[in-house]
């Protein structure tokens, strides 16, 4: 198989034409003339009418054969974090012996309340597959189509976001190299040489020990380990240090075990809930997701600190280390939530920094800020929230 090749560029011109150009310009550099397979796009909304036709253009001036992207709130690129202001950011791959199927999918309510999906990918491979993925928060059930995706394909990974930066329905744009659409969800297959490994930050770190529920309903948890659940939350916030109590009221979540199996969890076992509520006189609280009986339990706090431990920790286990050759032969996504950067880090261009640090600096890398990032836990995909997901790109060991 030939070796791949991945680029990455940023423009912060105000106006979109030029904008438009540098970000080709340097991309098609980097490239040394070679066709991508696939080409990201990122856009904040300041390009306005421009938008609408900026997929077509760049597939026909790059001559990429599947292009993804969306409008954000804040873009990623060139080393950096863009936040609030005018920005394009673009990612290309050439990804030999690897097949890259575009698909564009739209929800109805079905006469039982379940959505009904029109255009669900269809996956030919998937032992060697993987999805990249785009939403619309406004207009599209991306629970149930997750829900679908991890019963027809179990363990494909999906990475992406669901696009930002806009208040009402109608003002997000997901771009296809066929134009742009306000509505449900677009994405990439990729079946073949080059996996899509994928790292899923949710920015906690456990306190205490883990509980086992022992009884719950929907999404109350009643008793843990046989105890009343509000008794065991209350044992646990009296044992934490002041700093970790402080945390855990400003912010208190749990991490839901997804694999029944497993007796013993790291970080990355847990799906990351927050704290719904809780019920003083019948001593229970709730989570803002179904739980179920024998599910491991455990509680967590998140702060700028933990979350750029986390984002390091993972990258190095998950991320399948640093690049050894040249950096251009591996590329990155990212999909860093909107309420991550300078609203969470005292330094600049933190998640940025984290995947550099923990793939390679000169790593072709792009991405943007999202209302809500899509990756997997325990080979179950989720949507979530406060989360770095990130994209890793590499020839597929075998």
């Amino acid at each position: 198989m030939d070796a791949p090749r991945f680029a990455s560029s940023l423009s912060t011109a105000r106006g979109s034409g030029r904008a438009e150009r540098e970000a080709a310009a340097d991309l098609l550099t980097d490239l040394d003339g070679q066709r991508p397979d696939l080409l990201a796009v990122f856009a904040t909304h300041h390009h306005g009418a421009a938008l609408h036709g900026l997929a077509r253009r760049l597939a026909a001036e790059t001559g990429a054969g599947a292009v993804l992207g969306c409008t954000a709130e804040s873009v990623i690129g060139g080393g950096r974090e863009v936040e609030g202001e005018p920005a394009l950011a673009l990612w290309a791959g050439v990804l030999p012996g690897t097949r890259v199927r575009s698909f564009h999918v739209t929800a109805i309510p079905g006469p039982d309340g379940e959505a009904l999906f029109s255009g669900f990918p269809e996956i030919s491979e998937p032992e060697r597959a993987s999805l990249l993925v785009l939403g619309d928060p406004f207009s599209f059930p991306v629970h149930a189509f997750l829900e679908r995706l991890n019963a027809e394909f179990p363990g494909v990974p999906a990475v992406g976001g669901m696009a930002s930066g806009g208040s009402e329905p109608g003002e997000q744009l997901l771009l296809t190299g066929e134009g742009a659409v306000n509505e449900g969800l677009v994405g990439v297959v990729l079946e073949g040489g080059i996996e899509v490994r994928p790292v899923v930050s949710q920015g906690c770190r456990p306190v205490a020990k883990p509980w086992v529920i022992t009884a719950c309903e929907e999404n109350v948890v009643e008793k843990l380990g046989g105890q009343p659940a509000l008794d065991v939350l209350q044992e646990t916030m009296a044992s934490l240090t002041p700093e970790d109590r402080e945390l855990f009221r400003n912010g208190p979540f749990v991490g839901l075990a997804v694999d029944a199996n497993k007796a013993t969890f790291q970080r990355g076992d847990f799906l990351v809930r927050g704290l719904a509520g809780l019920d003083q006189k019948r001593k229970l609280f709730a989570v803002s997701d179904r739980v179920r009986r024998g599910q491991t339990i455990q509680f967590l706090v998140r702060d700028a600190d933990s979350a750029g431990e986390d984002l390091r920790h993972l990258l190095r286990i998950q991320g399948g280390g640093a690049v050894p050759e040249d950096p251009r032969s591996a590329g990155a996504l990212l999909f860093s939530c909107n309420g991550r950067g300078s609203r969470m880090f005292s330094v600049p261009d933190h998640d940025v920094g984290c995947v550099h640090a923990g793939l390679a600096r000169d790593l072709p890398l792009a991405g943007f800020f999202a209302a809500g990032e899509i990756g997997p836990v325990g080979n179950r995909n989720f949507l979530h929230g406060f989360t770095a997901s990130v994209a890793v790109f590499r020839p597929r060991a075998g």
